[in-house]
């Protein structure tokens, strides 16, 4: 496309006059996945209203209908959306169709530095291509996979005692992968005060991102690598390693013996609900939820708890997570601009944190206050520690469906074997990236 020459004399351009207040008021529309933090940006956001003078309107979008809604919107060119907070995946096609002002001239007229936010977030929500210094968002929502579980069954004693009797071990965080499969098989159909209940609530959906962001869970944890070589492609013997096969069944067995019956398509929400239905023992879900996890006057408080991903051969969580991107097709882009300038400060990102919403910038994270600021903020800080993320490819849509028709059919409709499913996957992401010309 011919954006990209457009987008980036328009941020040249932007950093020439200065950035000062825009002449008059404008009204800006920021676009989100509808959750629990997006809520939290509202409320934020109204002191930049106070100061700036401008607008804000919100265009949140449920997640399951998140990226369709956004991607056709980016695509067409649509104005929609001055701001949007698009998913790590998306910076790839963002940077290279022209979607996103490339922020680098903006960066350094006012003296922002990617130096200041963690530096996994900068890494994949902010760069293109990847490990460059060239910034197409600045880091927004920090994110990953994590845990948590009820504490309350976990402490009494004759839950305890039938664990230790079982298993020989004490009833405790698992620190592997596989003590946490341990933990929920114990669980599974148990009976706890008259209710069956079952072991964890894992993630199977098919329909956009939801098995694979379950499966990764495992696969990073063993060790898997998408490729052998960095930007190289070269995916056999990778994807389809040892490792990844082992990982692949570990989840399909997770799936079996240890979730709720007709549990085929699940996503965030039905792991909440399954969660705070009292239906399980433990549940896989991103850290944005944490916080309001917490606070359920069910099963929050003192009857819930938190961990990270646990390691197997290595530690491994999967990204989740955002940056914040001037979107090209607006056609107010200063006004946009200063909300992006305004978000980047320390003490706006520490309201931000205060709020719900999980800032990547290092005076919050780094802060002595902040391990004690949440029963999950340690667990959130050692997460963001060992992330992987999917591919950032501008076709990481098509990558995405190949792998989750893949895992899906593999682990939930009982088809063929793991080892026969990454083959396939990698016969499927190759084709892609011949289209892409990239092999």
């Amino acid at each position: 496309m011919t954006y990209s020459k457009l987008t980036a004399v328009s941020a040249l351009s932007l950093a020439a006059a200065g950035f000062g207040a825009s002449a008059h008021a404008e009204d800006l529309t920021l676009c989100w996945a509808a959750w629990d933090p997006a809520n939290a940006l509202v409320e934020l956001s109204k002191e930049f209203e106070e100061q700036s003078g401008h607008t804000m309107n919100f265009e949140f979008i449920p997640w399951p209908n998140f990226a369709d809604r956004m991607l056709n919107e980016l695509n067409s060119g649509g104005n929609l959306c001055d701001l949007l907070i698009g998913d790590s995946q998306w910076i790839g096609g963002g940077a290279e169709n022209g979607h996103y002002v490339k922020l680098n001239d903006f960066f350094d007229a006012e003296g922002i530095s990617m130096g200041d936010f963690a530096d996994a977030t900068v890494y994949a929500y902010s760069t293109w291509p990847k490990g460059s210094e060239n910034y197409y968002a600045l880091p927004a929502m920090g994110d990953a996979n994590g845990w948590f579980y009820r504490k309350d069954w976990f402490e009494r004693e004759d839950i305890r005692a039938a664990f230790k009797e079982e298993t020989g071990r004490e009833l405790g965080e698992p620190q592997t992968q596989k003590e946490l499969l341990e933990i929920a098989q114990f669980f599974q159909e148990r009976e706890i005060d008259g209710q069956t209940v079952y072991g964890a609530a894992i993630f199977t959906e098919r329909g956009s991102e939801g098995i694979t962001m379950g499966v990764t869970g495992a696969l990073y944890p063993w060790g898997f690598k998408y490729e052998n070589t960095p930007g190289s492609y070269d995916m056999e013997g990778a994807v389809n390693s040892p490792e990844a096969v082992e990982a692949l069944e570990f989840y399909k067995e997770f799936y079996e013996t240890a979730t709720p019956p007709g549990y085929t398509n699940s996503y965030m929400g039905e792991s909440l609900d399954a969660f705070k239905s009292g239906q399980v023992a433990m549940a896989m879900n991103w850290f944005a939820f944490f916080p309001g996890l917490y606070a359920d006057p069910n099963t929050g408080g003192d009857k819930i708890d938190f961990f990270v991903n646990p390691p197997q051969n290595q530690a491994g969580s999967t990204l989740g997570g955002q940056g914040i991107s001037v979107v090209a097709y607006s056609d107010k882009q200063d006004a946009a601009l200063e909300y992006i300038k305004w978000f980047a400060q320390p003490d706006v990102q520490q309201k931000w944190w205060d709020l719900g919403g999980y800032s990547a910038h290092k005076a919050v994270l780094e802060s002595p206050e902040f391990v004690d600021s949440a029963p999950f903020a340690g667990d959130f800080l050692e997460a963001m520690n060992d992330v992987q993320d999917f591919w950032q490819e501008p076709a990481y849509a098509e990558l995405l469906l190949a792998m989750q028709k893949r895992v899906h059919d593999y682990v939930v409709a009982d088809q063929g074997t793991a080892k026969e499913a990454l083959d396939k996957l990698i016969e499927d992401w190759t084709e892609t990236f011949e289209d892409e010309g990239k092999l």
